[in-house]
């Protein structure tokens, strides 16, 4: 009675105040006393799980791990209670950047499962585990696995809601796994199953029956919180081949439901998939011609990481870059430079850096003096040789960005050969914002060759392509040149209406232009790209707002922008990881992220 009177008071004290000593010593005295008592375990090892997280509260994380690792010894005889606490300790090593530690943990939970009978939670802990996996970037290992988690999930059979659960976390992971390779065209048919099972998802009652074998009393995000993670992976998908009204569409349904999900619910995920959805509708609004408004929801993440350091510390590089991003759609290139170069000291990873590093070279490019920087940076994204990641979408931008690069210094025939590369990869995969801008930079150097029939055959569809995105940079680029080109061919009408569209176009670039530079969130750009060590001084102010800068942990969500005439021309790819949490009966036990 002792011990579950302390355990009582701890968890009260720990959930609902904050008096963490108090609740600290409560928690000790029930771990303490429930040990010298035989089969006593609810109290002994909530009470471990309860003290673990709190030693990590209060960066006792080197007092936590003993903690879990002898209850995970004990309790070998407790199906549900050993499962639980390995799926802790593995989220510790997570958070830790400690995959290895963290896949060890996962694989021997997946055969501890498989021992007592539970193929539902064995799946669950090879899910966690291939997500990992992606991470590190162990495709050889990831391979194998997803298909013997694909099988499990297929011959499982159980509550309708767990079997759809696992499907989703399972086909999650297949389509960010595609989209991180850019490969948008062939993740089509996984999304679709996706968006189909959830559909199942929704049409499906909770079962209050409790599983007969306890390992199996977990199951992955709630439902509703699925729902908004396949808009999220449907924004991403929509964005990377270029469908932005679609992607906006299905932001906007995202952030409403997380809305109403978050007057219920203060899970942290939540505000995780609120900050990825709103990377994508900056990047959407830059790309549409709605710089103000982008601006805006720059500062409006900045003030949601505020709210949490580790939230900060996971997308600090991306919220750099979108700075950077919206730099060059204002033309203040020196701060885009500054601003990438700090997400660039931001990351360690290989994506973001090869798309952080693509949108410096357009910089680069754009200023026209920087030649020996621009050189380094081109060698180390050679697509031809050696290139640094296996992104299909990165590397013909990568192409793109060499091809524009050519068109500058009037090698025309090697930009041509650059730039039929990149077609070639953007048909292969519906990348149709690349599409867009190979073909009206084609277009332009057939028009500057005097092969005018070759180059109307370039913008028209480059246009037309333009229209439908929309790409309101691409759109007053192709005018430009559909006017320049029905004038030289003595097409007066014709001329006299791409001019008119032409005149709109920039009108509107110039409005908007105005509009977000006279904001005073506009001061963010020359702010937060000093100098940052572990725990540094300088603050980034959004408004009201303070977010202290610290160092990023692995986040790949970009675009890559170069500017004609006044309007950026981006060739968007977006990717993120995807997110592990486990529930138990309806309350959060873990998360991996």
């Amino acid at each position: 009675m002792e011990a579950r009177t302390h355990l009582q008071l701890g968890s009260v004290l720990y959930h609902h105040t904050r008096n963490g000593e108090q609740a600290r010593g409560h928690l000790e005295k029930a771990w303490l006393i429930s040990q010298q008592i035989p089969q006593f375990e609810d109290v002994k090892f909530e009470a471990a799980s309860l003290l673990s997280e709190l030693y990590c509260q209060e960066n006792s994380v080197d007092t936590a791990k003993p903690l879990l690792r002898k209850a995970i010894q004990i309790s070998q005889q407790t199906p549900y209670w050993h499962c639980r606490l390995l799926f802790q300790l593995a989220q510790l090593h997570t958070l830790e950047k400690d995959l290895v530690s963290a896949c060890d943990l996962l694989g021997v939970g997946a055969e501890y499962a498989r021992v007592v009978g539970s193929e539902y939670t064995r799946a669950l802990f090879l899910l966690s585990k291939g997500m990992l996996l992606l991470m590190e970037r162990k495709l050889q290992e990831v391979h194998p696995l997803l298909t013997l988690c694909g099988q499990i999930v297929e011959n499982w059979q159980g509550n309708p809601i767990q079997k759809e659960s696992l499907r989703v976390f399972f086909l999650v992971l297949q389509v960010t796994h595609y989209l991180d390779a850019g490969q948008v065209k062939s993740v089509k048919p996984c999304l679709k199953q996706l968006q189909q099972c959830i559909q199942t998802i929704s049409t499906l009652h909770d079962d209050e029956i409790l599983p007969s074998n306890p390992a199996d009393l977990f199951h992955w995000l709630p439902k509703e919180h699925m729902c908004v993670l396949v808009y999220l992976v449907t924004v991403m998908h929509s964005m990377q081949a270029g469908y932005l009204e679609k992607a906006q569409k299905y932001t906007d349904k995202a952030l409403m439901q997380l809305e109403k999900l978050k007057m219920l619910d203060c899970s942290p995920i939540l505000s995780s998939f609120q900050v990825i959805l709103l990377e994508h509708i900056i990047m959407c609004r830059l790309v549409t011609g709605h710089k103000a408004t982008a601006l805006q929801e720059i500062s409006q993440v900045c003030q949601l990481c505020q709210q949490s350091p580790r939230l900060f510390s996971n997308h600090a590089a991306q919220l750099h870059t979108l700075l950077g991003l919206y730099c060059i759609s204002v033309n203040c290139m020196d701060n885009a430079e500054a601003q990438f170069t700090t997400a660039l000291r931001l990351t360690t990873h290989q994506e973001l850096w090869a798309f952080i590093v693509t949108n410096l070279a357009s910089v680069y490019i754009r200023e026209g003096n920087r030649h020996q920087e621009l050189y380094s940076l081109l060698e180390r994204i050679n697509p031809d040789h050696n290139f640094p990641v296996s992104s299909h979408c990165l590397r013909a931008a990568a192409f793109y960005i060499r091809g524009l690069f050519s068109f500058f210094q009037g090698r025309y025939n090697e930009a041509k050969r650059f730039l039929r590369e990149t077609l070639k990869m953007s048909n292969a995969e519906d990348l149709n914002r690349l599409t867009a801008c190979s073909l009206v930079l084609l277009g332009h150097i057939f028009y500057v060759l005097g092969n005018h029939r070759e180059s109307n055959n370039m913008v028209v569809p480059a246009m037309q392509l333009a229209s439908k995105i929309p790409d309101m940079s691409v759109q007053l680029w192709s005018s430009a040149l559909l006017r320049d080109l029905n004038k030289a061919c003595g097409n007066a009408m014709d001329a006299h209406e791409a001019a008119q569209m032409h005149q709109n176009f920039s009108q509107q670039l110039l409005q908007d232009h105005i509009e977000a530079c006279s904001l005073p969130e506009h001061n963010l750009i020359t702010e937060g790209t000093e100098a940052r060590r572990e725990r540094p001084p300088a603050r980034i102010r959004c408004q009201h707002a303070r977010v202290l800068s610290r160092s990023a942990a692995c986040v790949r969500r970009l675009n890559l922008s170069w500017q004609e005439e006044g309007g950026g021309i981006p060739v968007c790819d977006t990717t993120a990881s995807p997110v592990l949490c486990f529930v138990q009966n309806g309350t959060q036990v873990q998360r991996l992220s």
